[in-house]
Order: structure tokens, then C-alpha cells, then sequence
């Protein structure tokens, strides 16, 4: 399968971003971020039972906003920056942007965002529909199953727990310093290839390949500070993670960032589907800044991430094939 861009369409967006951290033109000297691919119209652009019955809610507490409390959707609408233009339903809310962040410039300030709470709980943002739709049944299944004889409790139970665990979201304390790169995901590093030429560096280059397990938190972090430059989507297969042929031809996000401190390097973090992952979530807009550590996505089930690194002289590679490492948290390399 080709990583080829597909068809690139001029942004939707009419008016400049009021976001200074979200914002579509490079500063002087600077890669120029690209618009995003036409098959990129989600942040969860493979789709999803999860995201559909989410945005069928979203209609339905849309009509109720508009016709129960026309104050909220005034007072929300003129506390609201940037712009709608590109979103594909009306933006009465931040809860209108979960799933499409990525297509307009439309944002809160943290003050006056009442759902800024929902970012601190122990679970992945993107995943709480997916909790709910599994989690309850499994839960009353529970109470039920516990009920009639409390040992059968167990055959609901263990799933119930599985899916709890799988939707963690532990905080992550980021290491600071100078060249560092840290993991973009948790698992652990089954590669470390040296490439003769990678098209997106433009050079040679270092690729660490993390695979997720079912039990591994599937949250995705940035590697660096760094600008978002290029983000593609390429529909594929659905092999098995640990099958290296799976980094070609399966489901993928693939998101080029540029540094943001001298020299500006460029790197690569892949999100790959695997044979049980099939939903990979990116929520980044071409052009935005993120700090190192910062939660951009995740892949929903086992599956694997890659770190496209620039090799050069000063580039240290400090973990090791075998290694667990964790998002945010774990150095996979140092320039020096």
C-alpha cells in the first residue's frame, strides 16, 4: 500500500485562528504546514460504532440546546474564538468539537469551557463512549449473572475489568532537557532500523517501533515540542502488530512534526492498526504547536506506534529492543 498523499484540499478555514498554538502559517523560515488530505474528516477518520452513536447523541442534545436553553447557546456562542467554517454540524459547545477538532479552528479558553473536567479523568477522552457502551452491560451482566450464583459474576466480570483497564489514562511526569525524544506510546520497543532514506526527513533516519498489548495504555504523546506539518490517513489491512509487514500495509495515521527549538528537525510518529485495533484517533490541526508529552490521539486496542527519528552524528539512541517503555515518560533518544 502506498504512503502517498492522497488528493490535498485547500483548508477549510475563512478567517485566521485566534489559537497562537493552533495556527496554519510557519513562522519565518519555517516548514509551511499542509492542509489536511481529503480523507481526514474526523479525528477518528476510520469511524466507528463508538463515534456514531456520539454524534447521533450530539443531534439530539443539539436540538434539545437550541429549543431548552437558548441563554446557554448564546452566552457559549459569544465566549467562543476561532472559527467554525469546516466543522460538519453546528459547534454550540466544546463537546461539539470531540470529534472534529481537526476541521475547524473553533475553541474554548480552559475558563470557559464547563466540560474542561471531563480532561481530567482517569480515562482516555476518546474512548468514553466505548466504556459506556461496554461497561454498563457488562456491569448489570455482572450484578446478574453474581445474583443467580456469585462465581458465574466472574464470566462478565474479568471482560468488565479488561475494559476499564484498557481506557486508562494515568498522568505521565514529562522529563525536561535539551534533544530529548520520548516515547510516543506505551508497550514495548520490538524495532530499531536504521534507514538509508526516509522521504518525509529527507535523509537518513532511525525508526523505533513500539507494540501496544491489549493491557498497555493506548493514550499516544508527542515525542518533542514540536509544529504538526503534515498528518495523512491510509486505510489498509488489519494484521497482527507484531508481524513487521503490518507497518506497510496496515491502517495508519502518519504525522510529521517539526521541532520547535533549533535546528527545527523533523520527526515521525506513525499510529498503526493492528488485528484487533481499528479505530486510530488523531485530533491534531496542520500547523498547531504541542509540548513534549502532550496527549494527541490514541489507537483503541492492541496495535503499534513508530518514531521516525533524523539519524545523525550527535543522535544517541538510549533504549533498547525489549525495553517497556511509556508515553511521555520513557527517553527513547538524545541529541547530544
Amino acid at each position: 500500500m502506498s504512503e502517498s498523499c492522497p488528493g490535498i484540499r485547500r483548508p477549510r478555514m475563512s478567517a485566521p485562528m485566534s489559537d497562537p498554538t493552533a495556527t496554519p502559517t510557519a513562522p519565518a523560515g519555517r516548514a509551511e504546514p499542509e492542509p489536511l488530505p481529503d480523507n481526514i474528516r474526523s479525528v477518528q477518520p476510520g469511524g466507528g460504532l463508538g463515534v456514531q452513536v456520539e454524534l447521533l447523541w450530539g443531534r439530539w442534545r443539539r436540538w434539545c440546546l437550541r429549543r431548552l436553553r437558548p441563554g446557554y447557546v448564546e452566552r457559549m456562542a459569544g465566549l467562543r474564538r476561532g472559527d467554525t467554517a469546516g466543522a460538519p454540524h453546528e459547534i454550540l459547545d466544546p463537546r461539539d468539537l470531540k470529534f472534529c477538532r481537526n476541521q475547524c479552528t473553533a475553541h474554548w479558553a480552559e475558563g470557559d469551557d464547563p466540560f474542561v473536567w471531563r480532561t481530567r479523568l482517569p480515562f482516555a477522552r476518546w474512548g468514553l463512549a466505548e466504556l459506556q457502551l461496554f461497561g454498563w452491560p457488562l456491569l448489570a451482566l455482572t450484578v446478574g449473572l453474581s445474583y443467580a450464583w456469585w462465581p458465574l459474576g466472574y464470566l462478565a466480570a474479568v471482560p468488565l475489568a479488561l475494559v476499564v483497564w484498557f481506557f486508562r489514562d494515568p498522568p505521565r511526569a514529562i522529563p525536561q532537557g535539551p534533544g530529548l525524544a520520548v516515547a510516543p506510546a506505551d508497550g514495548k520497543l520490538v524495532e530499531i532500523t536504521r534507514l538509508e532514506h526516509d522521504p518525509d526527513l529527507d535523509g537518513p533516519a532511525v525508526r523505533l517501533g513500539i507494540f501496544l498489548s491489549i493491557f498497555n495504555v493506548h493514550i499516544n504523546r508527542s515525542p518533542a515540542e514540536a509544529r504538526v506539518i503534515t498528518l495523512r490517513y491510509s486505510p489498509g489491512e488489519f494484521r497482527n502488530a507484531l508481524d513487521p509487514a503490518s507497518a506497510r500495509v496496515n491502517e495508519h495515521a502518519h504525522i510529521t512534526f517539526e521541532e520547535e527549538a533549533p535546528p527545527h528537525r523533523r520527526l515521525v510518529v506513525r499510529q498503526i492498526a493492528g488485528a484487533i485495533a481499528r479505530r486510530i484517533v488523531c485530533d491534531l490541526r496542520s500547523g498547531e504547536v504541542v509540548g513534549r508529552g502532550q496527549k494527541f490521539g490514541m489507537i483503541k486496542f492492541g496495535s503499534r506506534t513508530e518514531l521516525i527519528l533524523p539519524d545523525a552524528a550527535n543522535l544517541r539512541v538510549v533504549a533498547r529492543v525489549g525495553d517497556r517503555v511509556r508515553a511521555g515518560a520513557s527517553v527513547l533518544a538524545q541529541y547530544e
